[in-house]
């Protein structure tokens, strides 16, 4: 997933994933949960931060408002 949303961008998705057990795999056991993911990112704002910045859907919904009014236009 993080290489999904990191694909047009200059981060390096082995550096992300590499922070993220860092900081929220507490086991040291190499994998995490859903939950165990959700429930450590909310702990650690900075990789909130950088997930929100990494999965702005701002372009995408700009897109769809657009096509909307261009849409109520024609009819």
């Amino acid at each position: 997933a993080i290489q999904d949303i990191t694909r047009d961008r200059e981060i390096v998705p082995e550096e992300i994933v590499a922070l993220i057990f860092e900081k929220i795999d507490v086991n040291g056991e190499g994998e995490l949960t859903l939950e165990e993911f959700i429930d450590g990112a909310k702990q650690h704002p900075e990789i909130m931060d950088m997930l929100k910045k990494l999965m702005d859907l701002t372009p995408v919904l700009i897109i769809i408002v657009e096509a909307r009014k261009e849409k109520n236009l024609q009819n």
